[in-house]
């Protein structure tokens, strides 16, 4: 099973990360001790603080002492069951409850087993290894669901499930969220000229360069249909966003993608639309950010492309080609 989820990690990137949540500092060591050479750790010292710290980190699993003070383990984990961001995020809880009532409630919230203190490190490592597999499992094979398999980039529907997953999350700490709408500019003539496959490879290599450009887990680059894309920034400013897209803009252009058939260049160039809200709420809703970053498109394909817009102008009206 160790080698199914090196695998499994390998293909993602990235080791699987563990949040440890106890209010006693010695057993957290004790649990840092025995895991910290397999996995990243990551540590919170009550239920807020884990609750908090899920938000930003997204972990693979969660460790959780039951008694706390302020919010108990069963109350921490009923609330990461009612955020769609973390209700997938398996709980062992480690207690020294011992009632069949005790197990009961903790399956009745959420979690997945119980580890029994004083903590057996082989016990431990044995119950994480087993929930943190299938936990990479399940996350592979709900991934191919929604991957592009051209670019390797999320599809729309899984855009459609994020941007609305990571406005509430916006809303919740009233943080702003940006969209960038990027559009490969005369595609078409590409196509037409160098034929399809070359159209295929130019969308994985322009892809690939979008994505080199983040780093955070929680942003969410996909390919939105065609040759166009979007990029959702949750916690993410103007100043942050308009930055990125010109970061993306370049890293583009970097690639030297011949495009004899562009009429504003030499190479294959990127048109984006940037938009943000400052403070997601009952006033504004995902739909009306899609629409105007697709307004600010609009806008930089009428400009002129090649560009990032960031306004859109009441002259900018008439049609542009696609």
């Amino acid at each position: 099973m160790k080698r199914i989820l090196e695998e499994l990690s390998t293909l993602r990137g990235s080791r699987p990360r563990i949040l440890l949540c106890d209010d006693q500092p010695i057993n957290i060591r004790l649990a840092n001790a025995l895991l910290k050479g397999d996995y990243d750790i990551y540590m919170a010292g009550s239920g807020q603080q884990a609750l908090d710290l899920c938000e930003r980190i997204l972990p693979d699993l969660i460790l959780m002492d039951v008694n706390m003070p302020g919010l108990n383990g069963y109350e921490t984990c009923e609330r990461l069951k009612q955020n769609t961001a973390t209700l997938g995020i398996p709980v062992i809880f480690l207690t020294g409850l011992k009632s069949e009532e005790d197990e009961v409630k903790g399956f009745d919230v959420g979690g997945v087993d119980f580890i029994s203190k004083p903590i057996n490190g082989t016990v431990l490592k044995a119950r994480v290894l087993t929930h943190l597999t299938l936990k990479l499992q399940s996350d592979f094979y709900r991934n191919i669901a929604v991957t592009d398999s051209l670019t390797g980039l999320f599809n729309r529907r899984k855009f459609d499930s994020e941007l609305a997953e990571k406005w509430e999350l916006c809303k919740r700490s009233s943080q702003a969220i940006s969209l960038l709408m990027i559009d490969i500019d005369y595609f078409k003539n590409y196509n037409d000229h160098y034929g399809h496959q070359a159209g295929d490879r130019c969308l994985a290599q322009v892809a690939q360069a979008i994505r080199s450009n983040f780093n955070r887990s929680y942003d969410c680059v996909a390919r939105y249909g065609g040759e166009e894309f979007a990029c959702i920034l949750p916690m993410a400013g103007s100043e942050q966003a308009l930055k990125l897209a010109q970061d993306i803009s370049l890293s583009v252009a970097q690639l030297e993608l011949p495009h004899l058939k562009s009429e504003v260049g030499a190479h294959v160039t990127l048109s984006i639309g940037v938009a943000t809200v400052d403070s997601p709420g009952a006033a504004c809703s995902p739909a009306s950010l899609v629409e105007l970053a697709d307004r600010h498109l609009y806008v930089a394909k009428a400009r002129g492309r090649a560009q990032v817009c960031t306004e859109t102008e009441a002259s900018a009206r008439h049609d542009v080609p696609a």
